[in-house]
């Protein structure tokens, strides 16, 4: 498959990075943003790289050269005056079948057989990656299609479907949503390139407002969700956490290819405050401390995974989109205090019959409701998880019971033993 990297999106946030070099050649840790992306692309297999350059592009050229330096093969797609972020994709000779697209300032190591194997079973126009962020609210959102537990093979999961894309001008105020953002890695297909030709053919144009937002109501558009590291360069703060992320080791380790250590939360009464069933979004609200915890999970390179227990379903109490806004708000008040969660599984079974108005495909002794451990072990075989390094942190015996039963270490939440001072406690 083909890679195409397109030159820095947005120069005018960059301002605090020299002027004289594309942002592409910025030096982490002793090498450009570039060479980094490179030599991922190569650990994966991704050796033909066509390079899209432009302004000071000449520096570009005489670093990376024709690519035989890197094990790779560059070839260079010079714009002589500015097509935005797509426009380049109609001119470049020879994109006739899939190929993976790119934006030159972002660093990232991901495990890329996973995404085109999503991409292919979708046959999907365009899979573009998402992922979630510590700053959610600057960022462009993707809202995916659920399916329930009937359709999906067991609990409720995303089929990837992209249903809304909110870009960072879009209004918000009125809803809450999953933090979930476009992480700048797309897999694109030619059938989407005919598709949108005569807004490529016009000139200038931007890839997600003009060229995939609009094609979200085909139906052909995905996105394919991961933890793995990717992040940009559009501030100094990240300018300096990558550099601190690649240094410590980090980046590497996070790509699904190694064993993940992760850091599995209940919900009520361990992040927001227990109310019995919650079922009205109104009660959603964060416990003290608990955002920071969370963002210290991030910062420590372990997973931050919500394992909950939803029999309000089963009871016909709240339905699947009620129970999605709910899990939203948690969402946005994490990304609010710059702290994210990297899945959420939530168990909608119930075993007791009786309750008015309950659903009865919902009421089974299901292996996925704590106390048993199935929520933990499908996070497990999603993103390799090695549960023997990982933790369960809850304020129930039934979560204490599940993590055990999985095989991780547990902590139990109490109203003195909060999952701020457990997080501080057990800073590795």
């Amino acid at each position: 498959m083909k890679t195409v990297i397109m030159k820095d999106r947005r120069r005018t946030r960059k301002a605090y990075l020299l002027d004289e070099y594309p942002i592409h050649m910025s030096r982490i840790c002793g090498k450009p943003i570039l060479e980094y992306q490179i030599e991922c692309l190569k650990r994966n297999g991704f050796t033909d790289i066509t390079l899209v350059t432009g302004y000071l592009g000449h520096i570009i050229r005489e670093y990376f050269g024709d690519g035989s330096r890197f094990g790779v093969t560059i070839r260079y797609f010079e714009e002589s005056e500015p097509l935005g972020t797509a426009g380049a994709l109609y001119r470049i000779a020879g994109l006739t079948d899939d190929f993976l697209l790119l934006c030159g300032d972002t660093v990232f190591d991901i495990d890329f057989s996973r995404l085109v194997s999503f991409h292919r079973s979708k046959q999907a126009w365009a899979t573009l990656v998402s992922h979630p962020n510590s700053h959610p609210y600057d960022s462009s959102l993707i809202v995916t299609e659920t399916l329930p537990p009937e359709q999906a093979g067991g609990l409720p999961y995303s089929s990837g479907k992209v249903i809304r894309w909110l870009n960072r001008e879009d209004d918000r105020s009125t809803a809450f949503y999953k933090n979930r953002v476009n992480a700048g890695i797309e897999i694109i297909s030619p059938v989407l390139l005919r598709a949108s030709a005569g807004t490529m053919r016009s000139g200038k144009t931007d890839l997600d407002r003009d060229i995939l937002k609009p094609q979200v109501a085909s139906g052909h558009i995905y996105a394919y969700d991961t933890p793995e590291y990717i992040k940009d360069m559009g501030t100094p703060d990240r300018y300096y956490q990558v550099e601190k992320d690649i240094a410590s080791g980090l980046v590497g380790q996070r790509n699904l290819t190694h064993k993940q250590k992760a850091v599995f939360l209940d919900r009520d009464g361990t992040l927001n405050r227990e109310v019995g069933f919650l079922r009205d979004i109104s009660q959603m609200e964060l416990l003290p401390g608990a955002a920071e915890a969370v963002r210290m999970i991030n910062e420590s390179g372990c997973l931050a995974i919500v394992v909950t227990n939803q029999p309000v379903i089963a009871r016909g109490e709240v339905s699947f989109e009620q129970l999605q806004e709910i899990h939203n708000k948690l969402e946005s008040q994490l990304g609010e205090q710059g702290a994210y969660i990297d899945a959420l599984y939530f168990c909608p079974h119930h075993p007791d019959r009786g309750f008015p108005g309950e659903r009865s495909e919902y009421k089974c002794d299901c292996p996925c409701r704590k106390p048993k451990p199935g929520m933990l072990l499908q996070a497990a075989c999603d993103f390799n998880i090695d549960l023997s390094q990982s933790y369960m942190i809850g304020d129930a015996d039934t979560d204490i019971t599940a993590g055990k039963a999985a095989g991780c270490k547990t902590v139990q939440v109490s109203p003195s033993y909060s999952v701020k001072k457990i997080i501080t406690d057990y800073p590795h």
